[in-house]
């Protein structure tokens, strides 16, 4: 009998091994797939554009690019313009997460007050963030300010929204267990509520941080002297269409970066929670 429990344990722990094999490959596969797509992208842009099948003074090319981010690189500029917008979006993403984390709790309190605001959340949420920012330039002039009100201001609705409705979405059972046993709502909200929401709190985050990110551009559009965002605007009225694909490019990576970095904190997060 006993070796019969240990053959079953060995071959679990076989099946377990070339499943984790087999999940690592796939991982590696479709990292190479998309580094694959990427390069023959770029060869196909740079040969049209030194053939002619495409203009390269409207549409650049990877090599013109790449000089004018040498360039940058070398008298820095790149690097000041890239952290300002870094720095405006972890702020705005900060600042976004801690409204809606403290106002969801709030509403989760009071459910009177979450009936009366709800419509209110659900129309600021639905209403196009561009059309405040010539508002916010009026109220709070130009400046960082002005930016990063922008920035929260797109993703602040809805995640609000989302964090309560994660709360709202909690084992009832559990619920009444806490308070069979004596608790009060702060312990329901601290043992129960919260915690069995951090796996959709995760979620939201990771759509927040690119959110802010759109928020803080749409800001230095309109009221930046520094950043990526300002760069693109002064390179399409100056026709460097050279310096604006650069920072388009740049701020694909900064957004493909922070949600690398969320992820990464998710899946440290889960681990915790799991063991």
């Amino acid at each position: 009998m006993q070796k019969m429990n240990e053959s079953v344990t060995v071959s679990e722990s076989v099946k377990q091994e070339l499943f984790m094999k087999k999940h690592h490959m796939h991982h590696q596969q479709v990292s190479l797939m998309r580094l694959l797509l990427l390069v023959f992208f770029l060869i196909v842009w740079e040969f049209s554009a030194n053939t002619g099948l495409i203009d390269s003074f409207f549409f650049s090319s990877p090599s013109q690019v790449l000089i004018l981010l040498w360039e940058m690189c070398l008298d820095y500029s790149i690097f000041g313009h890239a952290g300002i917008t870094l720095f405006e979006t972890l702020l705005s993403f900060f600042l976004v997460f801690i409204i809606s984390l403290i106002t969801a709790t709030l509403l989760w309190y009071s459910p009177k007050l979450s009936e009366i605001l709800e419509p209110y959340l659900v129309m600021l949420n639905s209403l196009p963030k561009s059309a405040l920012a010539p508002l916010f330039i009026v109220w709070l002039g130009t400046g960082t300010t002005t930016i990063i009100v922008a920035g929260i201001s797109v993703a602040v609705f809805g995640s609000i929204i989302s964090f309560y409705t994660a709360f709202t979405q909690c084992d009832n059972e559990k619920i009444t267990l806490i308070y069979t046993l004596g608790g009060r709502k702060t312990d329901v909200f601290r043992k129960v509520v919260l915690p069995s929401s951090v796996p959709l709190l995760l979620s939201t985050t990771k759509v927040n941080i690119g959110l802010a990110l759109v928020g803080v551009i749409i800001g230095e559009f309109l009221a930046a002297r520094r950043g990526l965002g300002y760069l693109i605007i002064y390179g399409s009225q100056v026709f460097q269409l050279n310096l604006v694909i650069l920072n388009i490019l740049l701020l694909c990576l900064i957004a493909m970066g922070l949600y690398k970095g969320i992820q990464i904190i998710e899946h440290s997060i889960r681990k915790k929670m799991h063991l």
